[in-house]
């Protein structure tokens, strides 16, 4: 369930900076995270069932989840701003 909750949080964070930016790379990093949490989701709903396939599930959805190359959004925020997608731009 953590690993749910974090990929959530990206993908949320991502649309928000995505919002307030307009940067293509945010973009796709939201669709990509909204992919990989429904995948994670049923590998948390399967682990309850079949473990180990349920945790190769949302090992396969922590990998789509990964991010790209993006652009430097962040100057001189701290270490909150950037967790809560607080940008400079």
């Amino acid at each position: 369930m953590l690993a749910y909750i974090v990929v959530l949080f990206l993908t949320l964070r991502d649309i928000r900076i995505y919002r307030r930016t307009g940067l293509a790379s945010y973009r796709k990093g939201a669709f990509k995270g909204l992919i990989a949490s429904t995948v994670v989701l049923l590998g948390v709903l399967l682990t309850s069932i079949f473990p180990n396939p349920g945790l190769l599930v949302v090992f396969i959805g922590l990998f789509i989840n990964r991010k790209g190359i993006r652009e430097k959004v962040f100057r001189d925020a701290g270490t909150t701003d950037r967790l809560l997608g607080k940008t400079d731009i």
